[in-house]
């Protein structure tokens, strides 16, 4: 097992099966910055092409089709003072006759609203503009990962304004420090791929954006030999969760429950009947991405119910 120290010089806006920036084992630690998803680091100075460039790819060495890479996110921290967001909803979210009477920005200049993030008091305050009812609006400071990923298969590489069964932009705001998630992997190494940090984001990322950051990062990867899955999964401290990503939500509510009856079943032992009774009492579903391409749905288990069976 060993720590990585990695400073990026390239990004990429699809996750794919390009040349790996570095090859880690299983068990090894790496520590490394994203950029915003407009590609500006930690300066706020534009390095990169927008479009939520990836830091990566990553090849785990032992990692092969039909295993599962398991990530733990150890650490997902902004690195500079300021972010920014979306001002106006997206038009998909609202009703057809309303999209009229949204606020639509006279100009791109006027499109984006800046938030001051301090991290050592834990909060995120609009700064900008300064002319709405909100005022100096301060929320609590929430890091989490907004897309991320393995490389699919058959040599694809997928636009990181989407999602699919490798991960992608998710924005899923429980992909925050502490949280274990499982990718399967797709393609020899599994090629990970990390970026699109937020310091806040409300469900569904609706405004298109969380507050948009850059990040210092650490995780630590492991795999799972001859584990498969379908669809990427996750843990925290209180519970098991899957993750389905497709257009429509109905879909993305099929993928993901499907995983979860998969996984209840292969590590918990439940017999088919046992686990709908299950799912059909205790299930939780949070709202992931319902701004880009594809939208996403997590499907979530409580871990107090799981030590009953």
């Amino acid at each position: 097992m060993a720590l990585h120290q990695f400073a990026p010089t390239h990004y990429f806006t699809t996750i794919g099966s390009h040349t790996p920036v570095l090859r880690i084992a299983d068990g090894d630690t790496v520590v490394t910055t994203t950029v915003d998803a407009r590609g500006g680091d930690a300066s706020n100075e534009q390095i990169t092409e927008r479009g939520n460039p990836m830091t990566g790819p990553f090849y785990v060495e032992g990692a092969e089709p039909g295993d599962t890479l398991v990530v733990k996110l150890e650490k997902l921290r902004p690195n500079r003072l300021h972010g920014w967001t979306g001002k106006m909803v997206a038009p998909n979210i609202v009703d057809p006759s309303y999209v009229r009477s949204l606020p639509w920005p006279t100009e791109e200049g006027k499109s984006l609203a800046i938030w001051e993030v301090d991290n050592d008091a834990g909060t995120v305050t609009l700064i900008e503009p300064a002319d709405t009812k909100l005022g100096r609006f301060t929320l609590p400071l929430a890091p989490m990962v907004g897309c991320f990923g393995v490389a699919p298969a058959r040599g694809e590489a997928i636009s990181t304004a989407t999602s699919a069964q490798h991960g992608g932009n998710m924005d899923y705001r429980g992909f925050v420090e502490g949280v274990t998630v499982y990718f399967p992997v797709l393609v020899e190494g599994a090629l990970f791929h990390i970026g699109d940090g937020h310091a806040v984001q409300g469900d569904g990322e609706i405004v298109g954006t969380g507050v948009e950051i850059s990040f210092d990062v650490q995780f630590t990867v492991h795999v799972q030999k001859g584990k498969q899955i379908y669809w990427p999964r996750g843990e925290n401290a209180d519970y098991i969760f899957t993750v389905g990503n497709a257009r429509p939500l109905d879909q993305c509510v099929q993928h993901a429950t499907t995983e979860m009856i998969r996984w209840l079943q292969s590590d918990y032992g439940l017999d088919a009947v046992g686990a709908h009774l299950l799912l059909g009492q205790t299930v939780e579903y949070d709202l992931g991405n319902v701004f880009d391409p594809a939208f996403t749905m997590v499907c979530k288990v409580p871990k107090r119910v799981l030590p009953k069976i």
